[in-house]
This record gives C-alpha cells, structure tokens and sequence, in this order.
C-alpha cells in the first residue's frame, strides 16, 4: 500500500474509457497540458480528460483473466486441481492467494496484480494497485477544483461529482474485503511520515459517505441531459451520474450497518438500526428517481433478461440494457470466447479440458418453486410447495430455467455425426458430463452468461459472445432496500418514509418479473423469518453475479452450517428422462474460523508503522 499511496507519481496522461464511453471530443487538450499541470486543470476538456483515467482503475472482475474466479461464497465448485484460483483457495482457508506475491495463482484473482491505466489489457487492472493509485488521483484532482475557472458550473459539477464519487468507491470497495482503513481525502506528500491509523469499519464508511453524497448533489441523472454531456451523446451510458452515487451510498450504509461491519465497529454482532434506515432513505430516494421516469433505469422484462448478463452475435453491443448501473469498461470485448466460455462448459463439448465451475447443489436448491415457496429438502417430496424429488426439474422459479443447466437439456442444436452422444446434457450420476476433472462435479452447470450452444459443433467460439456483468444493477438495490428497510423499520412491511414500497413489496417486486409467487405469509410474522427468505432471493436473483462471498460475509453466515458446504446431486435417469434416487452429498466442508471473515493485508503493508495493524488471526 506504502507503494502507491504515498510514491505514485501523478501522471498527466489522459486516456478514453475504452469500449463504452467515447471520449475523443474531451481528448482534444493542448500539448503541454501532459506535462504542465496547471493546463491539466484549466478548462473542462483537459480536466474531464484527467478526469477519465480513473475509469480506467475499475477491474473488469469477472475476466481478469483467461479464467478468473469471482463466486467465492457457497454458489459454485471448480474442477479439482485448478489450485490457482482464488476460489480454490478459498475453500481451502488460504486467503493469502489474493496476493500477486502468493506466486501460485497465476494471475487469476482481480483483487492484486499489475495496475496499468495505459491499455487496454485486461490482465494488468487489479483492485489493489489501482485503488489506491485512483484515490491519489482523485485527490489530486479535488485540490486542483480550484483551477478550473474556465468552465460553467455545470461543468465544475461534473468534474468534482466525479471525483469524489471515485474517491469513495475506491476505499468502498477496498474496505469490503479488508475492513476498516485509513481514509486518504489528501495527496501524501512523498517525504511525509506516514503513519495513518485504520479507522473502524463504520468510522471510514462515514466518511465514504460523505464523499457519495456530495457526488449525488453535484451530478446529473442523465450526462445526455446536460450540455457538456451533448458533446458525447448517447455515449454516456456509464459515466458517473447520481443514480451510481445514490446506490453506492446506500450500499455503503447497508454494509456499514450489516453484522460483520457492526461487530467490527462496536462488538455488536446485530445490525445498526440507524445505518439501515440511512441505507433505506438513499435507496428510496433511487428508486423513487427510477419508478418516476425522471432517471433512464428500470428493471427489463424477463423475455430480455439474458441481455442483462450478455450479448449474442450483436457485435461488441454491451450487455446490461436499462437495468444495468454501475460496471467496469469492458477492456477486452471478445475476452468471452475462450475465457468465460471454458470456465462454464464441461470438455466433451469443446474437445478438450475445461476450467469448468458447476453451481453446487446445495445452492440449486434456493430455487424453489413458481410458486414461490421454497424447497424444504431435496430429497424429500414436500406436499405443500408441490416439489416432487422424482420431478426435480418441474415447475420450479422461472429463473431456475434461465440460469442453470440440468439433467437432459439440449445442448448441441445443428446437425452432428460425432458426438451425438452428447447432444443432451447428460449430467445423472455416470453421465458423460459429469467429471471431477473436467465436467460437472455436481450435476448441473451455469447457464446463466453460457448459450446452451456453446460448444464445437455449433462453432461456439466463432461468434460475437459477450458477457459484461455490473457492480450494481437496479434488481440488487430493490433487494438491499428490501433488507435495510426490514432491518431499519423491524418489519417485513418496514419501509423508508415517503416511499410506496414495503421491504416485502420490493421482493415481490423482483418476483414479479420473473413470475414468481409473492413471499408465503409464513414468512411475515418476524422479521428472522422474513430475512430468510431475502437471503434465498438475493441467492437466486443475483446468482454467480459476485455477490454471494460478501453477502455471507456480512450476514456472519459464512462459517455457519449450511453456507459452509458444497454439495453434489446424485441421481438416475429414468425411462421417462426423469430423475430417480436423488441424494445430496457433501463435496466439500469448508474449515473456516472467524479470522476468515476477513482478507489478510500484505504483510509488507502491515510492517509499515505500528498503526496500521493486521486484520485479526492472520
């Protein structure tokens, strides 16, 4: 951390956000304003250009590289002895293998690595490097606000908007994994004594705050709204607006108020009632924004859900639609085809061996019903949700069907003479898909970012397949909502004043766009029941999205039986197609203690002065 807090160098280099914003107009700056940095800051196109590196410090986290592990919770399994990646280790207890110096993770964890904001290389923007290298870049800027004076103030919102936003984000982000931190609101001198102490989770989330809510009052709802926007038209999809610093803020008091944080903090192991109705009141004021129409985001119907996660044969149009809010630039568009593609797909379909992560069963089984009741057990038939063990694939959340992929689905669709063996998926116990190696340990695969024509046969790796998941998209802030208003107001029917939306009204919201039934009345009467189920929804709406490690953490559940297991399906196929002698069995157990609750810092980061302590147990 030493290294790029207090050392990087301030650079004049000013760069576009390459492959979604373009930025050509902001680019046209004088010759000397690389190198003098009074020209940098005098007038909004130099500015803004200074300004648009620091997009350029966002990790694309879900292909980091050729392969990149991201769902570290309970949600998926890697083949065995794919032990460089961060998940393997995970599992494992070994959390030092986020560390570029760990030597054994070949690259593949987005959090520590090369931090290059020159290219456009997916493999050198990792989060350690560039955060930090992003926070004295933003404060560089802060300081020099006062230079700009040829502008019109909107213009000087914009800028400022911006930074501080980033500022918060970047310590945001960093906080989640590692907690409480010193909090940089100045460029360090490089001949200053450091010596900052780590503040409390809550203490550097308190200031994180305020750096969103200036952002929210500086920023436009629409950069194609504004005048300076109008020079890049239709191109500002993804540019820092107030929607983005509205959910960050709300983001940013919901963890702060979640068990871990508040344990943290204050030795609390409940949630902070104060910080969620804090988290409900930003979240509302979002999405009163949005259910007006006065902000451009709005959940898709589901027949377009998939174009939220990825784009198919449309050139390189970026995924995410109207529901996407807060994403990465994406560095490499056809990254997909022979990454992502042979992280979800088992090796008979592409002729030779696959990275392959499968969903674990234990986490298939928080898709209930389309009902909307869960499911109890199963390998237990359950009258009431109308679950049958020997019907495992019938009539369950339509998102069940998006999402994954099961036993008999069709998979090679044009016409083959070599594999037909394979045509269907054959994942029952036995089948040609299941493979501890190079296949499905657990019976299923991912569906969700995957065609089910992703193999050779059907030329998988020939088309324009282009995966670009969100940070933040507009279904997980009605569920955080959902959770900082039960939390907050101490009832599922809990909600933020001023807005129409109970906590549970927010649930059945998410639910009614995929058609599934409104939360059982069973579980409304309390508030442990009703959290329950929120904790199931966020697992299915948000699944292999890189959600589901910090959810657990944050909740103090990660260690806890049952989220500490990795299970595997075991099953026949019948006559019918259909499955018989269904039994779960535990794959893995996941050893955890409490230390795990936390990333360890770089132990050379820690031998800097005393005041910046290691996280406990490591």
């Amino acid at each position: 951390m030493k290294k790029y807090i207090k050392t990087i160098a301030w650079s004049g280099i000013f760069v576009m956000l390459l492959g979604m914003i373009s930025c050509e107009d902001y680019l046209e700056k004088t010759p000397e304003s690389t190198v003098d940095p009074t020209e940098a800051f005098k007038n909004f196109i130099n500015f803004q250009g200074f300004t648009e590196e620091l997009y350029y410090c966002i990790p694309e986290f879900h292909k980091n590289y050729w392969q990149d592990s991201f769902n570290w919770g309970e949600d998926e399994i890697i083949v065995a002895g794919s032990t460089w990646f961060f998940g393997y280790k995970v599992d494992n207890g070994d959390y030092w293998g986020w560390r570029k110096e760990d030597g054994s993770n070949w690259g593949s964890c987005w959090l520590d690595g090369d931090g290059n904001t020159m290219n456009d290389d997916r493999f050198q923007k990792h989060l350690w490097p560039l955060a930090w290298y992003g926070i004295r870049k933003a404060n560089r800027g802060i300081e020099n606000l006062d230079k700009l004076v040829d502008a019109t103030q909107e213009e000087k919102d914009l800028i400022a908007g911006q930074l501080y936003f980033f500022r918060g984000w970047f310590h945001f982000t960093l906080m989640s994994y590692f907690g409480g931190l010193p909090y940089i609101d100045r460029v360090l001198p490089a001949d200053e004594k450091f010596n900052l102490p780590r503040l409390s989770y809550q203490e550097t989330a308190q200031y994180v705050a305020e750096d969103f809510k200036k952002a929210a009052g500086l920023l436009p709802l629409d950069w194609d709204n504004t005048t300076a926007g109008k020079r890049t038209l239709g191109k500002n999809q993804q540019r820092i607006n107030k929607i983005m610093a509205l959910g960050y803020l709300g983001k940013n008091y919901l963890y702060a108020g979640s068990p871990l944080m508040n344990f943290e903090s204050t030795g609390n192991k409940t949630y902070d009632v104060e910080l969620c109705k804090k988290a409900a009141d930003a979240f509302a004021t979002l999405l009163e924004l949005c259910e007006s129409g006065q902000s451009k985001y709005t959940l898709e119907p589901f027949e377009n859900y998939t174009g939220i996660f990825y784009t198919l044969n449309q050139g390189m149009k970026t995924p995410g639609l109207r529901e996407a809010i807060f994403q990465s630039p994406a560095y490499d568009g056809y990254a997909t085809r022979w990454g992502m593609n042979e992280q979800y797909i088992v090796g008979v379909l592409l002729d030779g061996g696959a990275s392959c992560f499968s969903p674990t069963a234990n986490y298939i089984n928080y898709y209930g019903m389309a009902n909307g009741l869960p499911i109890p057990d199963a390998s237990k038939a359950d009258a009431e949700s109308g679950y049958d063990p020997n019907n495992a694939w019938e009539g369950r959340d339509p998102r069940f069907y998006h999402d994954i992929i099961y036993d008999g689905v069709k998979m090679i669709q044009g016409v083959t003479t070599t594999r037909e063996a394979h045509r269907y998926a054959n994942l029952y116990t036995g089948g040609s898909y299941r493979d501890e190696n190079n296949g499905s340990r657990t019976g299923y695969l991912n569906g969700k970012f995957i065609p089910r024509s992703t193999n050779n046969d059907d030329h998988g790796h020939d088309r324009d397949h282009f995966v670009h998941l969100s940070y933040m998209r507009l279904s997980d802030i009605y569920l955080m909502y959902a959770e900082a208003a039960l939390q907050g107001y101490n009832s599922p029917n809990g909600k933020a004043p001023g807005y129409s939306k109970s906590a549970v009204e927010a649930v059945d919201f998410i639910r009614d766009r995929a058609g599934v039934g409104h939360v059982a009345a069973k579980f409304l009467n309390s508030k442990e029941a009703f959290m329950k189920e929120l904790i199931r929804e966020r697992a299915v709406e948000l699944a292999f999205e890189g959600h589901r490690f910090n959810d657990l953490r944050r909740w103090l559940l990660l260690t806890e039986y049952p989220y500490n297991i990795k299970t595997a399906h075991d099953f026949d196929r019948g006559a019918d197609g259909k499955p018989q002698n269904l039994k779960e069995r535990i794959i893995l157990e996941r050893k955890l203690s409490s230390k795990h609750y936390w990333l360890p810092l770089k132990n050379t980061d820690v031998s800097m002065y005393l005041e910046f302590s290691q996280n406990p147990g490591w």
